[in-house]
């Protein structure tokens, strides 16, 4: 029993695959709110699959690119279910798990683009071939930079159409792909630490420097 859940969206998405498929995906009704979320949402799904924690046997979690807080939600409750259940536990990329979801629902065909919404105007952008395998990224660009006219899947496509004319769902990762991604051997198996491409907005204040 393999418990998967991404937190690089504005959502929280969570899921529990049975070996066989998934048999529980639910997806917040609230954005920006993934401390209060999460844990709520792990146990609704562990309650519809008739399950308890102890009765899972691996954990696997989105590791962005992502907002600082929204990632550092997911890994650490990821991380600490994982220690106190001594159970595994394995990352994915993010923009992986939307790239297989795309392939393997047919809405696209051929190299395609994954472009997730990275505020400041800019994306987390990878690419893939047509099979889903990343050939470069993810990094972070400004649209305008890198537009283009072959599919891009995820927000991205649909918050820059000018840059990205030929936008295609999905639009955020779903735990529902990611844990398949896992069970499967569809995407990189990562350790559960962040992808954040860039320094978070909050930082501590750095000393001043002496006066000379």
């Amino acid at each position: 029993m393999l418990l998967a859940f991404d937190t690089s969206s504005p959502t929280v998405t969570v899921a529990v695959h049975d070996g066989s498929d998934v048999v529980v995906e639910l997806t917040s009704s609230e954005t920006m709110r993934h401390g209060e979320q999460l844990t709520p949402l792990v146990d609704q799904a562990l309650r519809r699959a008739g399950i308890s924690p102890r009765d899972l046997t691996a954990i696997a979690v989105g590791v962005g690119p992502g907002p600082f807080t929204g990632l550092r939600v997911g890994l650490v409750s990821a991380r600490t279910m994982a220690y106190v259940l001594e159970i595994p536990v394995y990352g994915v990329c993010s923009l992986d798990v939307l790239a297989v979801e795309a392939v393997e629902t047919g809405t696209v065909e051929g190299p395609f683009v994954v472009a997730s919404d990275a505020r400041r105007r800019e994306v987390y952008l990878a690419t893939y071939d047509d099979g889903g395998a990343r050939t470069s990224g993810p990094d972070v660009q400004r649209p305008a930079d890198v537009a283009t006219e072959v599919a891009v899947v995820g927000e991205g496509g649909s918050l820059y159409p000018d840059a990205f004319p030929s936008g295609r769902a999905p639009l955020r990762p779903s735990a529902g792909w990611l844990a398949r991604c896992v069970v499967e051997e569809r995407a990189e198996l990562r350790d559960p630490e962040p992808l954040y491409l860039r320094r978070p907005d909050a930082e501590i204040p750095r000393a001043p420097k002496p006066v000379s």
